[in-house]
């Protein structure tokens, strides 16, 4: 498996970096295109996902190197990021800071404007999980060449997934898909006459921790919290958050603070 995708002369640009970055701009393209909807400032939106992105990652890098901090021996080796390295939890965490930080600073409200990102990270993190597969990164166990193909999935996949001579359960593969169904579940909820603000959040988050609790269940590469898999921990915690925030909305009125209430009538 090539993990560079281009050589330009001594620089080479790979394949994990590519998607990263093409992941954040089709998200980014996503968020304004929604925030148009509403007559939501472009200029604002572009740079709130502007430094979202840079302190995500910045965020997903930190997460990552603490809970492996016995492979850092050398300073210079945590600025490389372009290797993997980068824990999605880790970039929610410091992504959405950022984001409260910077809706304060301008009076946004905040559940109105995640709800504009999280179908954008949904796709970013369906794109990005690719990376990992050129990385040859975020497999789970061994497993036979007959147990892939009675998957049914392409044979460059089953082929990449052939590490050191021993095949592994792809679940970049797994959580990728995961991530697109529940952007199409997303897509359709926000256009759906009765949903409320936040309540495209709450199903982001139940739907991605659910999903990540039970893919991280199969991974062998998990970042460690004494004897409990730190992203499985993180999971609960969305999982029981965007309930709570279900059962908060669900006490409001049918027409009471609806996410595609009439521009006059939006708080932002």
């Amino acid at each position: 498996m090539n993990d560079v995708l281009v050589t330009i002369g001594k620089l080479e640009i790979k394949w994990y970096a590519a998607l990263i970055l093409v992941g954040a701009l089709l998200g980014i393209l996503m968020i304004l295109k929604e925030g148009n909807r509403y007559r939501i400032s472009k200029d604002f939106l572009f740079n709130l996902s502007f430094w979202t992105i840079i302190f995500g990652i910045i965020g997903a890098r930190v997460y990552y190197v603490l809970f492996n901090l016995e492979y850092y021996q050398n300073f210079a080796d945590v600025f490389k990021i372009w290797e993997g390295g980068l824990a999605i939890h880790g970039g929610i965490i410091a992504g959405l800071i950022t984001l409260i930080i910077y809706c304060k600073k301008y009076n946004a409200r905040i559940l109105r404007i995640t709800d504009l990102v999280a179908p954008a990270l949904l796709l970013a993190q369906a794109i990005g999980r690719w990376g990992n597969f050129f990385n040859m990164e975020a497999h789970g166990a061994a497993t036979t060449i007959e147990h892939l193909q009675n998957l049914h999935i392409p044979e460059f996949i089953i082929e990449g997934m052939k590490i050191d001579g021993i095949y592994y359960e792809p679940t970049f593969l797994y959580e990728s898909l995961w991530c697109l169904l529940g952007l199409i579940i997303i897509l359709i909820i926000r256009r759906l006459k009765y949903t409320k603000v936040s309540q495209i959040t709450a199903v982001y988050l139940m739907w991605y921790g659910l999903g990540r609790f039970i893919i991280e269940g199969m991974r062998t590469d998990s970042l460690m919290l004494g004897g409990f898999k730190m992203a499985q921990i993180v999971s609960v915690v969305m999982i029981v958050v965007g309930l709570f925030i279900i059962l908060i909305t669900s006490r409001k009125g049918r027409y009471e603070d609806l996410y595609n209430a009439d521009e006059e009538n939006i708080r932002f």
